[in-house]
């Protein structure tokens, strides 16, 4: 089964742009696993002192910057996943099945615990 075609796309064009910058040689799993976390800690960083932390708790003006840092956990994961080969709409189907086994629904539901204490 062919990837999908905007994750294939996109994975495309970050090829592109990292060769067009010889920064492949960067863009190792290791690092690009490192830059995917700061790049999640810059995005919680918008949330760090919200009580909440909603989307009603966001300005319009910070809602785009998160879509911004959302925007680069995005890249770094995919462009992670096309170094090592992975496809991320099947893993993540499989992650959600086993998921619905760890989690059933009769148990799970209106639970925020863990599946091991449900």
């Amino acid at each position: 089964m062919p990837g999908d075609p905007d994750l294939e796309s996109l994975k495309a064009a970050l090829r592109l742009f990292a060769k067009e910058r010889d920064w492949d040689q960067f863009h190792t799993p290791k690092n690009l696993a490192t830059a995917l976390i700061v790049e999640a800690a810059e995005l919680l960083e918008h949330f760090q002192w919200m009580d909440r932390g909603d989307r009603a708790s966001l300005p319009v003006r910070q809602r785009e910057q998160v879509a911004l840092e959302m925007a680069d956990v995005l890249l770094y994961l995919l462009r992670l996943a096309d170094k090592l080969e992975v496809d991320l709409i099947d893993a993540a189907r499989r992650k959600l099945e086993l998921n619905a086994l760890k989690y059933p629904a009769a148990l799970a539901r209106g639970s925020a615990k863990k599946y091991t204490d449900l």
